[in-house]
């Protein structure tokens, strides 16, 4: 039996041609990152906020909440990052963009089929000791051996290869490269931008539930002094001290003081269930982690924030818009590639072996064909026209995009200002309520006051002191509101996707 080894004239063609696509031009537009105008510097500034060099930023925004000092925040946060299940669908997705990356750069190289089937034929050999193969389609000369006129009936094994290959002469697949590795990049700033927004989350669940924890501890302490005037109201007025009306007006204000315990108790609740949703965990199922009451998490010395233009390299959420934009354009080619002719390579070889007989045959084609659309109605001109508005609006999407974070930042940083300000008025306005509370007492024991100048200082204190926690847990809502706008929360510089996306639509 011979062997065949010219079937690597099949092969060896296409595998040659692999390489060549890169040769011939692309169509359609080439990406360029478009200009955007940012300011120089922030137009909010305090000297709590200090704008420093973007590698220090970039190092304080990386793992922002470590200056916090709060250990437990630091563990729940460590947790959520392993645990959360947006995260883990974000990294989901991530998988999903590499695998059509891969898709799609597999396009660019030939596709190389087996097959093989096993008959019962008939060979009628001729005195020349070529045969024909009968019993199925007419598959061309053998060679093989037998007398003349003479038949062999046996099992014929038919091994086959089948190869095809679209030459990319106009782009088409290489713009769809293009698109793809910059929605890998674009969904792997998705993941970063997931992580930005859930640290945010559980910093601003885990301050609310410490301002809970702290108001509820008030009211408790409020209740307590209440009670007691209550019962010292109740000892006046069996003394004929006092008349029956204070006695009344202490008892309500202490129960309207008590009726504001369950809607704290609430809010502390539901802070600690969503602080353990996040972290992938029951409802409830931090309840006794969390159940010392605690300080609220201590705030930085000072804030580097950097300057504008670090925005568009910290901010995960403006590197995805960006490459969702290089996406885009890199499919307005993809498209217009569809217009022109496509040229595609084809090839098979067959081996056919008569095992009675020693008979084998092999057969191999190489072909090409050539095609293209002559008339659709302008179907192909429309999904360009289309292509180019999903473009313009990825762009005008981008653009907007900056805006709002340039807006983001400007109004946390305010907001970080004004909170400064408003914890200094509300603790001096607490301090001097807790004052005039305690000289109401005092008068009032003495005879040289009413009733009500008591029940009205302790009142005032009661909300003064609420008002110090939650200005002061407002304070840190709009520090974590600042680095999630700076966006922090994720390493500093791009990942290797993110650049390796970057430089592919620059070349």
């Amino acid at each position: 039996m011979n062997k065949p080894t010219h079937h690597y004239l099949l092969v060896l063609p296409l595998a040659a041609l692999c390489g060549c696509s890169q040769l011939f031009p692309k169509i359609g537009p080439d990406y360029q990152k478009p200009e955007v105008n940012l300011p120089t510097n922030w137009s909010e500034s305090s000297a709590a906020v200090d704008a420093a060099s973007a590698a220090q930023t970039g190092q304080n925004l990386a793992r922002w909440w470590r200056q916090l000092g709060d250990s437990q925040l630091d563990q729940l946060i460590d947790e959520a990052l392993a645990g959360n299940l947006d995260l883990r669908s974000a990294k989901a997705r991530l998988q999903q963009a590499r695998a059509t990356l891969d898709q799609a750069e597999a396009e660019l190289y030939p596709t190389l089929k087996a097959s093989g089937n096993v008959n019962q034929r008939e060979v009628d050999s001729s005195s020349s000791g070529n045969g024909a193969i009968s019993g199925g389609s007419n598959i061309g000369a053998g060679i093989g051996s037998g007398g003349v006129g003479s038949t062999v009936n046996g099992t014929t094994y038919a091994p086959g290869l089948d190869a095809s290959w679209e030459i990319d002469i106009f782009g088409g697949i290489r713009r769809g490269i293009e698109a793809a590795t910059a929605d890998e990049a674009s969904t792997e700033a998705k993941l970063h931008n997931a992580r930005v927004s859930l640290v945010a989350e559980v910093a601003r669940n885990y301050v609310e539930m410490r301002s809970y924890q702290r108001r509820l501890a008030i009211a408790k302490d409020n209740l307590a002094s209440q009670s007691e005037t209550a019962q010292i109201t109740e000892w006046r007025y069996q003394a004929g001290l006092a008349n029956a009306s204070d006695v009344e007006r202490a008892k309500t204000s202490r129960e309207q003081t008590r009726a504001g315990i369950p809607d704290l108790e609430v809010g502390l609740r539901a802070a600690e269930n969503r602080l353990a949703v996040l972290l992938g965990r029951n409802p409830g199922e931090l309840r006794e982690q969390l159940a010392e009451a605690k300080d609220l998490p201590a705030l930085p010395a000072s804030l580097a924030t950097g300057i504008p233009t670090d925005v568009l390299r910290q901010r995960p959420d403006l590197i995805a818009a960006e490459r969702t934009l290089a996406a885009e354009t890199a499919r307005v080619g993809q498209k217009l590639a569809k217009r022109f002719p496509s040229l595609t390579l084809s090839g098979s070889l067959s081996w056919y072996t008569f095992a009675s007989a020693g008979m084998s045959t092999a057969i191999q084609s190489i072909g090409a064909s050539l095609g293209t659309t002559l008339f659709d109605a302008g179907r192909l001109r429309a999904a360009v026209d289309i292509q180019s508005a999903v473009q313009e609006q990825a762009l005008a999407n981008y653009q907007n995009s900056v805006l709002t974070a340039l807006e983001e930042v400007e109004n946390a940083l305010k907001s970080y200002a004004a909170g400064h300000e408003r914890v200094a008025a509300r603790r001096a306005a607490a301090d001097s309520a807790r004052n005039a509370a305690k000289l109401a007492g005092q008068l009032y024991q003495s005879g040289l006051a009413d009733f009500q100048s008591v029940l009205d200082s302790e009142r005032t204190r009661l909300s003064a002191e609420d008002s110090l926690a939650t200005a002061e847990a407002g304070l840190r809502t709009s520090l974590i509101s600042l680095y999630k706008a700076l966006g922090g929360g994720w390493q500093e510089m791009p990942t290797a996707s993110v650049q390796s996306s970057l430089q592919r639509s620059s070349s």
